[in-house]
């Protein structure tokens, strides 16, 4: 099909000033972009009065390890939100390569890995895998740095053996070599916890040499974020890798105020040449793993070392007591889902231990011993004023640190982060429609040239160039809008009138039309 985007305000993406004109796609590509002849052999779409810009990008997305990507292969919570490209293999736990059987329990925190079919071994076959499906969007994907190291520790938490880390930094070489866009560390999670910075400065250089980047989900984003964003940059100073730090964020009352020296700390990096950006998302609600809430040491030895601790009489009253000393208020706490089943689905924590006549933190303990440690919550974490001002930054990126879904998914009892069905519109109606913290014109490019920069992706998608791939969106600007809530998380976003992935139109006339035309995206070693 052609198509000629008629009369539109586009937006190119680069940050330049809206310009009035047209945008003619023909086939996956973009043809031309002017002022263009309505005549031809093509479909015409008024765009007056409506916003054309390229599709977004969500460069910290979970629809891989969460397995949406295949339960929900239409992503139309993504889709609805103007999302055409999404990243996965985040936070250090990726679906390739699989090394070993050990491998895929990186991902059992997420998903039910019993249930999971996986049909390859190495990253190409991976890649290869999806480029034989139809994806309703683009993807990409980096390597799990716990997806490595599990392959060869197993479930021992511990240090590699010099002949491990070698095989290890094989492996990611290979992986790059193959399509991966780079690395991903999560160094709150148990197995990535043990590793020291030499591990982390090696897989960097390999990383480096071949193009791609350093995605880490700090250590610590509570009280010792400073010294954990120090760190993260301290790789890329020693390596000069491109460093991406996932959702940054100052979780906590009592920490809130070290929001602006984390940010000073990027700044001074990138004054010194460094490439370092974050991305951060749109809501002060965070969704995680229960056990990453208790204080660190508990969870040292992984899982069952986990489970052990809080068994014991003596230790979990010391667990409990530390808990109660700290300003977190777990009270707060929202089971989202569990391996207990629906009746726990969607309480407060405060509710059942009001209940129970017992203490939040005691209501935590007992969940995460009684889960089996497969508990994941929604907490009130951040300050507003904390997150405007990340997103206020030149070099930031906005991204849902979500996964895609079908409103259907609210039949399992289950709850999602509402970043899952509303984070972009949510970003562009706060920070530009009512705060006015960004033009338009600055807001998109962190949703668009700024990630496919950052990621390598720049020369397929990003901009609205001829040549490149008909990723594009069409909306309506006092349209747009969130619906999603804690409450009510499974209401799709409203306002995109037109959706091009690849040139075909996924959504019409504000209708999803169920159509799938989106590419495997490889990383720049591949390239």
């Amino acid at each position: 099909m052609r198509y000629l985007l008629k009369d539109g305000k586009i937006i190119d993406g680069t940050g330049r000033l809206a310009v009035e004109g047209d945008v003619l796609i023909d086939g996956e590509k973009i043809e031309d972009i002017g002022n263009l002849d309505e005549t031809g052999d093509f479909q015409v779409i008024d765009c007056s009065g409506m916003i054309v810009c390229p599709g977004f990008i969500d460069v910290n997305n979970h629809s891989d390890t969460h397995w949406t990507l295949f339960d929900f292969p239409g992503q139309e919570s993504l889709l609805t939100q103007g999302i055409t490209t999404i990243i996965g293999g985040n936070c250090g736990s990726s679906l390739a390569p699989l090394i070993t059987d050990e491998a895929i329990r990186s991902i059992q925190k997420y998903a039910d890995i019993s249930k999971a079919q996986v049909h390859w071994a190495s990253f190409s076959e991976f890649l290869e895998f999806l480029d034989g499906l139809k994806l309703a969007l683009n993807f990409g994907s980096l390597v799990g740095h716990s997806t490595l190291r599990r392959a060869l520790a197993g479930d021992e938490i511990r240090q590699l053996r010099e002949d491990e880390l070698k095989m290890m930094i094989g492996g990611l070489d290979h992986a790059l070599d193959q399509g991966a866009l780079g690395l991903s560390t999560g160094l709150v999670y148990s197995h990535a916890r043990v590793a020291d910075k030499a591990e982390f400065r090696r897989l960097a250089e390999a990383v480096e040499k071949r193009g791609g980047i350093y995605a880490t989900h700090i250590r610590q984003e509570g009280g010792e974020l400073v010294n954990s964003i120090k760190e993260a940059i301290e790789v890329a100073r020693k390596t000069g890798v491109s460093l991406q730090i996932s959702h940054l964020k100052a979780c906590g009352r009592k920490n809130w105020k070290l929001m602006d020296r984390a940010l000073e700390l990027i700044d001074e990096a990138r004054n010194e040449g460094l490439e370092v950006n974050f991305d951060v998302y749109p809501y002060v609600e965070t969704g995680s793993v229960l056990y990453i809430l208790l204080p660190a040491w508990v969870a040292e030895g992984g899982k069952e070392a986990l489970i052990k601790r809080l068994k014991n009489k003596a230790t979990k009253s010391k667990v409990i007591e530390e808990m109660r000393s700290s300003d977190f208020d777990y009270g707060k706490i929202i089971i989202a889902n569990s391996k207990l089943g629906r009746v726990l689905q969607h309480r407060r924590v405060s509710d059942m231990a009001k209940n129970q006549e017992r203490s939040a933190e005691e209501v935590v303990v007992d969940l995460i011993v009684a889960s089996d440690d497969r508990i994941t919550t929604i907490t009130e974490m951040m300050n507003p004023k904390n997150v405007e001002k990340a997103v206020a930054k030149e070099y930031a990126v906005v991204a849902t640190n979500g996964a895609g879904y079908a409103d259907s998914f609210r039949r399992s009892g289950n709850l999602v982060h509402p970043r899952c069905f509303g984070a972009m519109p949510k970003y562009l109606r706060e920070y530009v429609f009512l705060k006015r913290t960004l033009t338009l014109e600055k807001a998109i490019r962190k949703i668009t040239e700024i990630p496919a920069k950052k990621y390598g992706i720049i020369k397929q998608t990003g901009t609205l160039e001829k040549g490149k791939r008909a990723d594009i969106a069409v909306f309506f600007q006092k349209e747009l809008k969130d619906k999603a809530s804690i409450e009510n998380p499974f209401s799709y976003s409203e306002g995109i009138r037109e959706l091009f992935v690849g040139g075909e139109q996924a959504i019409e006339g504000g209708k999803l039309t169920g159509k799938k035309a989106g590419t495997v995206f490889r990383g720049i070693a591949a390239q």
